[in-house]
């Protein structure tokens, strides 16, 4: 076998993923689903999600975390929509343990695709990016205790923290496992807050100073193995 045709079969099943996820997101936009991803589409028909709930349970609960786990491994805009509309259908327990799996899997799917597909590109442009640089960098020290800080505190969007860490040396278990824990807080906030859906009129400031606060707090505590670590080393020194 030739190295040509050694990497025409490395290139062949990455190009056939690239076409795939290429037609889902044109399929997304063509039949204009994001108009069902909308809040004012999910207020007028949360009387009909709930009757259908109410008579297929677990359909419906399997078709929710489907279509979580779909928006989030094409990172197509909607999950805020869709944490509501879980928390309202399923109420604040069975909502979170939906939203955590759905969006831990669907993270988890762009992470391995990042890493697979794009890894030679996503190194060279992680130079060329301030706000990923500085995502990367902190991965050096303890990419646990990072992995969750960027997980718990809401200021950098969540697409970003699932293929960012694709380039760095994370490993896919502590990637996982971090992802897991660390959106289980905003996971439980955003289901709780689906119990007011009928009241919600807009998306913006939905999360409160005091709550922002508290996951930012959070996030804090996750580095400190970091910081102690980082202390322990200027002593020895």
């Amino acid at each position: 076998m030739t190295e040509s045709s050694a990497i025409n079969k490395i290139r062949q099943p990455k190009i056939m993923i690239i076409l795939g996820l290429l037609a889902l997101i044109s399929a997304f936009f063509i039949f204009d689903a994001q108009q069902w991803l909308s809040l004012e589409t999910v207020k007028q028909q949360k009387q009909t999600l709930l009757d259908f709930t109410k008579q297929h349970y677990w359909l419906a609960f399997f078709s929710a975390g489907f279509l979580y786990i779909i928006t989030t491994a094409l990172s197509i805009p909607g999950a805020t929509v869709l944490s509501l509309t879980i928390g309202f259908i399923f109420g604040r327990t069975m909502g979170t343990l939906l939203i955590v799996i759905s969006a831990t899997i669907g993270a988890t799917l762009v992470f391995l695709l990042a890493r697979y597909l794009f890894a030679d590109w996503g190194k060279k442009r992680i130079d060329e990016s301030p706000l990923t640089q500085k995502i990367t960098d902190g991965f050096q020290n303890d990419a646990a205790s990072y992995m969750l800080f960027l997980r718990l505190v809401p200021l950098f969007p969540f697409w970003l923290v699932n293929i960012a860490p694709a380039f760095t040396s994370i490993s896919t278990q502590t990637f996982i496992i971090t992802t897991l824990i660390g959106i289980i807080p905003g996971s439980f906030v955003y289901a709780n807050l689906g119990k007011s859906l009928a009241s919600i009129d807009s998306l913006d400031g939905l999360l409160s100073s005091e709550m922002l606060l508290a996951l930012s707090l959070l996030g804090i505590l996750s580095l400190l193995p970091v910081l102690a670590k980082k202390f322990t080393s200027q002593n020895d020194q």
